[in-house]
């Protein structure tokens, strides 16, 4: 019996697919573009794409498709058909390197951000090379980046590409300037837990908020909740691991490493981590992820949920991004080494992410941002909204010590000159306990950004972490170059460290994130606290950021303006989307079921007369309340949601909705979630979180 991993890769027409099938030379240049050395002519391209399409009709398919991640935040496929009729009208398979290379979805139905009008239909797909091709049910799938008519970036793969190039630059002339001259090129790696909800299918097709919105607008809590702590890390259910199984056995078939999978904090929720990849290969495999899950999920009757708050009350579901950066020899630049000179190049690559943190911590934020995640962020299980970075008390007293005297007591009293750079040449991972409140933490040779919502791309933050990396990296290159000795340029490499540790250690913080101390703290140290992602979106309008991506290439300022307004529009109709699905639940069940629920009583209560039990007078007059109450407020929400929708800004009207409809259907869900704890179970009309929660 064959194993599942001897599959591995199977569908992937990888590295090494393409050495065994393609010839020398047509290998070779492909390998030169890429590594950004050359270019693929016609020829080449039509060679590769010969042997691609050979590969994939040998293992069933029939149609290939140009695989790409529009602004929307999922991915799109047009699928096209190998077989075509030749002059005989005979079928004849066809996949040319023009096929290969270009294709042209429709782009106006597509977000764009004013980049694109409705009647201007063109948009082209673009072949990225750095991520191999792969074959999901018969189809081949070509990944792309997606561009408009005129060239601008309409979506989000593009930039990613484009900030790992200007961090590729900025890194290896650091690294070549510190000595180590035989690095030819630097590049991110990415590693993605991706946290989720499954639910049984009938209870998801019951509620209109969970097949609308993918959360719960309103539900009274369970008996039970994760208090007793008993599901993290606990036994997997039968169904569930029957459904990993599945998983599994696709992912690895697509060359995912999908490594770790257990039971969150959460009843019924779960992770699925995957092992390390370059990041533009780690964010396609995520979507990939998250693409198969849904999909397998259907086939064992159950509903996968990417929300990051589907339940109120326990903990939601994010996305960490585990990022590193390693160099052309193999080597991580956040891992100290064995001679010194490698310790002083991990303090400066530490000290760069610092700065850059420290400087741009509102584009860390918008990274983060989307609209589920504003009801997740700062709740118990995940980070504040408030940029901070966790280094540990190993690495950070290291810096401390170096900005303080530049002495250290020895053990006999006497100060003795300080050298950061000893006792270096091996930090522990588990060097300090891990500060699950830190949105941004050191984990011993890696930066975890944990703010990252479930179910958004990880291209965006992973965009923003690369490009503040280029910026802080040329500015630290600017300092270091021109210095003719070596061990001047290392001495002076120190000396950054220091400026940058006196000038940014405000972003340092080791305590607990959830404090309303640290808010305060927060406030005297200068971090901002932006409180929502409509709020997160501004940044994009500032002249720096303008000045920042520009500079490096990333978004030219049409690209940043489409998608300020494409994020802000966003939140807008996703907002809508939720205001009209309350209402309509409300109107249609949730008040109806209240009435019934009056009549039973009112009747009971006139059958009994005087002697009607107490419990039927006070539960009359509460549902009454309640029932009054919610028919206002719902009244109210319609009412306010119209003329606040009449505002013509997106970002005015999103500010609005956030501080104005969003607490009014918190209202309502408060007076919904009372009926719901004492309304006898006839008389209401959904299931309820102990039948979704506690029911797989």
């Amino acid at each position: 019996m064959e194993a599942p991993f001897e599959r591995f890769g199977c569908m992937v027409f990888d590295e090494e697919a393409m050495q065994e099938r393609l010839p020398s030379p047509v290998y070779k240049q492909w390998k030169k573009t890429v590594a950004d050395e050359g270019t693929l002519d016609r020829p080449t391209a039509d060679a590769i794409a010969h042997a691609m399409k050979r590969w994939a009709m040998e293992k069933g398919c029939t149609h290939y498709t140009h695989w790409f991640q529009p602004m929307n935040g999922a991915t799109a496929e047009k699928h096209e058909g190998f077989v075509e009729p030749d002059k005989n009208s005979k079928p004849v398979s066809h996949f040319s390197g023009k096929n290969l290379i270009m294709g042209e979805p429709d782009a106006s139905s597509f977000p764009s951000g004013g980049l694109r009008s409705t009647y201007e239909a063109r948009g082209y797909t673009y072949w990225d090379i750095s991520s191999p091709v792969f074959i999901v049910g018969n189809v081949l799938h070509i990944p792309t980046v997606f561009v408009s008519y005129s060239g601008d970036s309409i979506d989000k793969k593009a930039p990613v590409l484009k900030s790992i190039r200007a961090l590729n630059k900025a890194a290896t002339k650091v690294v070549n300037l510190l000595g180590d001259k035989d690095v030819k090129y630097v590049y991110p790696v990415c590693g993605l837990e991706q946290e989720y909800f499954l639910i049984d299918r009938e209870y998801f097709n019951s509620r209109d908020d969970l097949r609308f919105t993918g959360r719960t607008l309103f539900g009274a809590r369970s008996p039970k909740g994760q208090e007793m702590e008993d599901h993290y890390q606990g036994s997997i259910p039968t169904r569930v691991e029957a459904f990993m199984q599945d998983i599994n056995k696709q992912l690895w078939e697509l060359g995912v490493y999908a490594k770790t999978e257990h039971n969150e904090t959460a009843p019924h929720q779960f992770e699925l981590a995957c092992v390390y990849a370059p990041t533009v290969i780690s964010i396609d495999q995520n979507q990939l992820v998250m693409d198969i899950m849904k999909k397998t999920a259907e086939k064992h009757d159950l509903v996968c949920l990417l929300h990051e708050k589907p339940f109120a009350g326990i903990n939601g579901s994010g996305k960490h991004t585990n990022y590193s950066l390693t160099t052309s020899t193999g080597q991580n630049l956040f891992s100290p080494g064995d001679k010194p000179a490698e310790n002083i190049r991990f303090l400066l690559f530490i000290c760069a992410f610092v700065k850059a943190v420290d400087t741009y911590p509102e584009l860390l934020r918008l990274g983060a941002s989307c609209v589920g995640n504003d009801h997740r962020l700062g709740a118990s299980e995940a980070p504040p909204a408030i940029i901070s970075i966790f280094l540990g008390t190993y690495i950070e007293e290291i810096l401390m010590d170096m900005i303080r005297t530049g002495k250290k007591k020895k053990s006999d009293g006497k100060a003795d000159d300080f050298n950061p750079i000893h006792g270096l040449s091996y930090v522990p991972h588990d060097n300090t306990d891990r500060n699950r409140t830190s949105p941004v933490a050191f984990t011993g040779n890696k930066f975890e950004f944990r703010m990252t919502g479930s179910s958004m791309s990880a291209a965006m933050p992973n965009c923003i972490l690369n490009t503040i990396m280029a910026w802080s990296l040329n500015e630290i290159a600017a300092e270091l170059d021109g210095i003719k000795y070596i061990q001047d340029v290392r001495a002076k490499a120190l000396e950054i460290c220091k400026d940058i540790i006196r000038k940014h250690k405000r972003i340092l913080f080791t305590g607990d994130g959830y404090s309303e101390d640290w808010v305060k703290e927060a406030e005297k140290r200068g971090l901002p606290n932006i409180r929502s992602y409509i709020e997160s979106v501004e940044i994009l309008a500032r002249p720096d950021t303008i000045k920042l991506f520009t500079d490096l290439g990333i978004y030219n300022e049409r690209e940043l303006s489409a998608r300020y307004e494409v994020f802000a529009e966003q939140y807008r109709s996703a907002i809508g989307i939720e205001v009209r699905t309350l209402l309509s639940m409300v109107r249609r069940d949730i008040l109806p079921a209240m009435c019934d629920e009056l009549t039973l009583l009112s009747e009971t209560e006139k059958a009994a007369g005087k002697s009607a039990p107490l419990y039927v007078k006070d539960h009359l007059k509460l549902v009454t309340k309640q029932c009054d109450d919610l028919y206002t407020l719902s009244e109210k929400l319609d009412h306010d949601f119209t003329e606040v929708t009449k505002i013509a800004d997106h970002i005015e009207c999103g500010k609005k909705i956030y501080y104005e409809i969003m607490p009014l259907g918190r209202e309502i869900r408060a007076v919904i979630d009372a009926y719901e704890a004492t309304a006898s179970a006839a008389n209401y009309p959904y299931p309820t979180y102990a039948d979704m929660l506690f029911k797989l």
